[in-house]
């Protein structure tokens, strides 16, 4: 068995999933084989493995901290939310179903001995594993048959780093609160507390840590800047969404508006447009502050008859159809099938009921929902630029394709999923090998169901040049991704008691 350490937070976004990839990157730099691991992770942002198999995307950052492959054992179980009160559930990277809270509540015991094996598996290839807890372990409604924080702690016996987040407010209070509420063997487990997101002189935080320490007896393991680093976001709680600082774009930015519609997934396919310097990703949800962008995109949906209805009756889309008249559309997964003729759901695999819903009447495609979800990584080369691909003919691009739609249109290959081709339907294919990556109009609106289409080498750069702003076409956005991932390790580095860490580490141990 590998060292295990395990960070738990005392509420959601304390900042549990930049911690984790922080030490895995810290481990790595210190020569150690380190991975991540979450039991248990509800998310809309998930990735597709090399294996065909789903697993959420935060796990798939710290891996790339770690400098390792993301396998799906670093996420056995994935539940993303379908409604206030459900999700489908995903186990080892296959759909089981979808399940309302209280019957996932009620079933997710069954599910300890694929959270063992998972476990198991990644400890023949990891010195160290760093595992992520869930929210809050005293969440005490939640902690009958808990298998993502105390009760993962006590299943591999793992030390716990309990974080606060200052940001907030009430840090002490929450990191007493927490570990009062725990059970006296629980409260045993966690060794260090960790102050997170802190601004400011940190001296004057040394009276509230001594009486802190004097009431638990548990050492303060570090106390964590506030970071402004641009690392992939876990789920809904992303600062992106309701930054305020990006209301106005000035100069010769590039201002790229992404629709916020309810149900929004895959939102870090835009991260690599926000690493630019010369670029600004608004996250809208209101006609009103729509502006006048170089581009929109309708990002992916995990329910996309929902947010098409949500978007006709917000306004947007009537402002959407004009805006495309002049300016690019983009839409990638559920965007890419809100822009053709009609989505059909016959069986209610996405919306719990069969339906039917026109389309935004932009592509001339077809869209049915059917019960299996299409899983698989996409490499190939764009064959037939269109417009603002026209400089991007013979480019690479990787990413994947995750999504429960067929789209096809006038008698054309299924697009996205289907041999290559000029379709011959009003739609241009951009095609690449073995599949259409990108289909357009011929003006000004495209879609694609590849995930991370923008993300290889300068893509993203490229585009933004195709919109008439200009920035340096030798950016990188994976090297840019490892230079954020070393300036996080850094800043912990530095603000933690590392030596203390290490010396918590202990050799996991199976004790059901």
């Amino acid at each position: 068995m590998a060292k295990v350490i395990m960070v738990q937070g005392t509420m959601s976004g304390a900042g549990k999933s930049l911690l984790v990839a922080g030490l895995c990157r810290i481990f790595r730099q210190d020569g150690y084989v380190a991975a991540p691991f979450k039991s248990q992770n509800m998310a809309l942002n998930s990735f597709i493995t090399s294996e065909g198999l789903e697993m959420g995307r935060a796990q798939v950052m710290q891996a790339e901290c770690a400098g390792i492959e993301p396998l799906v054992c670093m996420n056995p179980i994935l539940l993303k939310p379908t409604s206030d009160v459900g999700s489908q559930v995903i186990v080892n990277g296959e759909v089981i179903g979808n399940m309302s809270a209280r019957e996932y509540f009620a079933y997710k015991k069954k599910l300890v001995p694929d959270i063992i094996k998972a476990f198991e598996q990644l400890s023949k290839k990891a010195d160290i594993i760093v595992i992520e807890g869930a929210g809050s372990p005293a969440e005490i409604n939640l902690k009958e048959n808990d298998i993502v924080n105390m009760g993962m702690a006590k299943m591999v016996d793992a030390p716990v780093l309990l974080v606060g987040d200052i940001d907030r407010g009430g840090v002490f209070a929450q990191l007493f609160g927490t570990t009062m509420l725990l059970e006296d063997g629980e409260r045993d487990r966690i060794k260090g507390f960790v102050i997170n997101k802190f601004r400011g002189d940190v001296s004057l935080l040394d009276s509230g840590i001594d009486m802190i320490t004097e009431k638990t007896g548990i050492k303060t393991a570090g106390v964590i800047p506030y970071m402004n680093i641009k690392v992939d976001d876990e789920d809904s709680l992303t600062d992106k969404f309701n930054d305020k600082s990006k209301a106005e774009v000035s100069g010769n930015a590039a201002d790229i508006v992404v629709i916020r519609y309810p149900r929004i997934s895959n939102f870090t396919d835009f991260n690599c447009f926000d690493a630019l310097s010369n670029a600004v990703v608004r996250y809208v949800d209101s006609v009103y502050d729509l502006g006048d962008p170089d581009i929109i995109f309708l990002p992916g949906s995990k329910n996309t008859i929902a947010d098409l209805k949500w978007l006709r009756e917000s306004g947007i889309e009537a402002v959407i159809k004009r805006y495309s008249m002049k300016k690019p559309v983009f839409g990638i997964c559920g965007g890419f099938q809100m822009l053709g003729n009609k989505i059909i759901d016959p069986s209610g695999a996405e919306s719990g009921i069969g339906s039917a819903i026109r389309g935004m009447e932009l592509l001339d495609i077809d869209t049915q929902i059917r019960e299996e979800k299409v899983r698989k990584q996409v490499d190939a080369k764009i064959s037939f630029p269109k417009g603002i691909f026209e400089s991007l003919k013979d480019m690479e691009i990787s990413g994947y394709e995750i999504h429960m739609g067929e789209s096809a249109g006038g008698g054309a290959d299924q697009v996205g999923t289907g041999a290559g081709g000029d379709a011959d339907n009003g739609n241009d294919a951009i095609e690449g090998d073995g599949c259409n990556l990108v289909v357009s109009n011929g003006k000004n609106v495209y879609g694609s169901y590849v995930h991370g289409l923008f993300d290889k080498g300068n893509i993203a750069a490229c585009i933004l040049k195709a919109l008439g702003k200009s920035d340096s076409e030798k950016f990188s956005y994976e090297e840019f991704k490892e230079s954020q991932y070393d300036i996080l390790a850094d800043t912990i580095r530095q603000s933690m008691d590392m030596d203390y860490v290490y010396s918590c580490l202990k050799d996991a141990k199976i004790t059901l």
